[in-house]
């Protein structure tokens, strides 16, 4: 999946801004659990306050992105 979400990024810069968590990277464990990680993958859309808009769980396809995207960005 790492593919085809870096080609988002690239289409989407300057409208979202993603960020990669590590799910075994212990400095994020507090982040991990705010959001209630538990499964990888694992992508959170998050608004400009941290809030979680969407929490997609497993496989999620381009186009699954691209409509909640559409939500929110203009």
């Amino acid at each position: 999946m790492a593919p085809m979400v870096h080609g988002l990024e690239a289409q989407y810069s300057g409208k979202i801004k993603f960020s990669y968590l590590d799910a075994g990277d212990p400095d994020t464990d507090s982040f991990q659990r705010a959001l209630g990680f538990n499964y990888q993958p694992e992508f959170y859309l998050l608004d400009a306050e941290g809030n979680v808009l969407k929490k997609f769980i497993g496989f999620v396809s381009e186009e699954d992105f691209k409509a909640e995207f559409a939500k929110y960005v203009q």
